[in-house]
């Protein structure tokens, strides 16, 4: 099985993509929202995956395209119901993502009470980098994130400002739905979302681990 479904290419085998929403306080309170007392959960589907060489599409409905620079973190094998204190266990390792985010198509949900699908579920909405073994971070509340545009900096963190801890969320997550090996969860983004247009370069890292780039593309649907 392992050999069929290399954990280094989740991303062509992977069923679910969870994303957990305003898990860093300074970015909840830049998008004028309260700081959530329990994890705010998303989905995306796995055609969402935009591996590096594939481009950013940018969904022909929206005018104003944000970037969200997360850590993902990849489920090693099936976990129902998983005690916090065994979380990490679950764990083969790591990704860096960007859950770009249609911010105006999601702003008029927000004000009609709508899901967030359309503004966070499109096709490449989730450009993915290589993926990190846990063994290459000993410690995930420990990172440095970092994102630019066109070369300027937008977005910088670190992951020892998230709100709810990783094994946390693996517990709280797998409580509402069973994980399985090849998921991942998008951990929230740190302050400095902001947005782009067509032929735009995005680079982001994690400091010291793994960087990636992708290009900005307009889609016709």
């Amino acid at each position: 099985m392992a050999a069929c479904r290399p954990l280094s290419r989740f991303w062509e085998w992977g069923k679910n993509i969870v994303c957990v929403g305003r898990n860093y306080a300074d970015h909840a309170r830049e998008m004028q929202s309260a700081v959530p007392s329990e994890p705010v959960l998303f989905l995306k589907p796995s055609t969402a995956y935009a591996p590096e060489g594939s481009p950013i599409l940018m969904p022909a409905y929206s005018r104003n395209l944000h970037h969200e620079l997360e850590l993902a973190v990849v489920m090693g094998r099936r976990g129902r119901a998983v005690p916090e204190a065994a979380a990490m266990d679950y764990v083969a390792g790591y990704a860096l993502c960007l859950d770009m985010t249609a911010r105006d198509v999601q702003d008029d949900c927000k004000k009609k009470g709508l899901p967030w699908t359309l503004a966070k579920s499109f096709t490449a909405s989730c450009p993915v980098s290589a993926f990190v073994p846990k063994e290459k971070i000993p410690d995930p509340h420990n990172l440095k994130l970092w994102l630019k545009v066109n070369g300027e900096l937008r977005q910088e963190g670190e992951t020892s400002s998230m709100i709810f801890s990783i094994p946390y969320i693996i517990s709280y997550v797998s409580k509402i739905m069973t994980l399985e090996e090849g998921d991942i969860i998008l951990t929230g983004t740190p302050k400095g979302v902001g947005p782009v247009k067509e032929n735009d370069e995005i680079q982001a890292g994690i400091h010291g681990v793994v960087s990636m780039r992708f290009k900005v593309e307009k889609t016709e649907y």
